[in-house]
């Protein structure tokens, strides 16, 4: 990993920008601030989504969409409107393809900003990196989102939530030989349960997975897979629809006993305890790539504010809606510390976003940075809750991520002073 760019100046007027409340009305305010709507010629910034099977992610691009209109009522940035122009890619190459091309060539965005996809970034990382575009993501779920010199998230995706998952049935549950079902999707269920595999034998310990046509996933055979290799531990690594289906039949087999329950972060949804039920009531544990979604935090409160004032009512409040807040944060307070002049160029933009260091929110359980880099993992260290009475515990306050995985980042983040 090359050396990481300091903010200098730049990075110190980021880490004092935070949101406040209006006195018109009790709306929050977003962004710089200036009291008046923002008007004149728009800033162009794209998004990108997968919502059809096997699961919707537009919660991300929603959650932007309501801080950018913050951010426009509240005056800007420099005064000027941020024009989202966002997409659906539905899970089709060839689309997300479509997407990108149009968003970056004919619209000419400055950025891509809350991107949540399974295929946009296995697509389109190296068309970003030829314009040079930056992509501040909010659900990346494939390895080249994370290993990808243009793209950078403020989720951690399926490998590290996965693996924090691993580490507490391991730490904490007992487990022993964990079978991690995921989606048959390259580079997403083999490249996140397979670290669960490299993971476990780092231990002395046994994995496997069960990876499930995305096309038309059968939950039962893949349970009865996952009792017939032996484990004593599941890790479930599936869009929440499909977790939900997924453990509704291990139900049906009653099997809540026989095995510790864990999960990555999909299904740390407020929907989740009700359609589990009470079965599951204290035996599933998810591991959260941000904190808590009721947190008292002057940030978390921020997005609940910013949700409930510009989103819409049934706009999911869930993680991915968290990390799309966070990369819009992010990218408002780079462009209001750049020259007014510079906002349009995207070469300048891009240049602004790589030299993003050390910010932090109680979001997340670390700093956020970029980098010239050819991996962007800002986010590996996150929090596990459990599912009980109704909704969620926290039984796990931040903790690091264990794994070769994520040596180059530890070491780029000391160089930096950031641990």
């Amino acid at each position: 990993m090359k050396k990481l760019l300091q903010a200098g100046a730049a990075a110190l007027a980021i880490a004092s920008f935070h949101g406040h409340a209006l006195a018109d009305g009790g709306k929050p305010s977003c962004g710089p601030g200036g009291g008046k709507p923002a008007a004149g010629q728009p800033i162009k910034v794209g998004g990108i989504f997968g919502n059809a099977a096997p699961g919707d992610f537009s919660s991300a691009t929603k959650s932007a969409a309501a801080y950018f209109a913050c951010v426009n009522a509240s005056g800007g940035i420099h005064g000027r409107p941020v024009q989202y122009l966002v997409e659906n890619d539905q899970w089709n190459p060839e689309l997300a393809a479509q997407a990108a091309s149009k968003l970056v060539q004919d619209q000419k965005v400055v950025a891509m900003v809350g991107n949540a996809s399974f295929v946009e970034m296995s697509v389109n990382a190296p068309f970003y990196a030829k314009q040079n575009i930056m992509a501040m993501a909010s659900g990346c779920a494939v390895s080249e989102c994370f290993e990808s010199s243009n793209i950078v998230s403020t989720n951690q995706g399926p490998l590290a939530s996965s693996i924090g998952a691993a580490m507490h049935a391991v730490e904490k549950l007992g487990a022993k030989n964990i079978s991690c079902i995921g989606l048959a999707i390259p580079s997403v269920g083999n490249w996140s349960c397979g670290a669960v595999e490299k993971y476990m034998a780092s231990k002395g310990l046994k994995a496997s997975s069960v990876l499930l046509n995305p096309g038309a996933p059968d939950v039962n055979g893949g349970l009865l897979e996952a009792v017939a290799s032996g484990a004593n531990s599941i890790l479930v690594n599936l869009p929440a629809g499909l977790a939900i289906a997924f453990l509704r039949v291990a139900q049906e087999q009653d099997l809540r006993d026989s095995y510790s329950w864990t999960s990555s972060t999909p299904l740390y949804d407020k929907s989740v305890p009700a359609a589990l039920g009470k079965y599951w009531d204290g035996k599933v544990f998810v591991n959260a790539e941000l904190t808590m979604l009721d947190g008292k935090g002057a940030d978390n409160q921020q997005w609940l504010k910013v949700m409930d004032s510009y989103g819409k009512k049934d706009d999911p409040r869930d993680t991915f809606s968290q990390a799309g807040y966070l990369s819009a944060k992010y990218f408002t307070q780079t462009l209001a510390a750049m020259p007014a002049a510079q906002v349009d160029d995207r070469a300048a933009v891009t240049a602004a976003i790589k030299k993003i260091s050390g910010l932090r929110s109680d979001l997340a359980c670390g700093p956020y940075y970029v980098g010239e880099a050819k991996q962007h993992m800002p986010n590996h260290a996150g929090i596990m809750v459990v599912v009980k009475d109704g909704g969620f515990q926290k039984v796990r306050d931040c903790y690091e991520y264990e794994g070769p995985y994520f040596k180059p980042l530890i070491d780029a983040e000391k160089a930096l002073g950031l641990r």
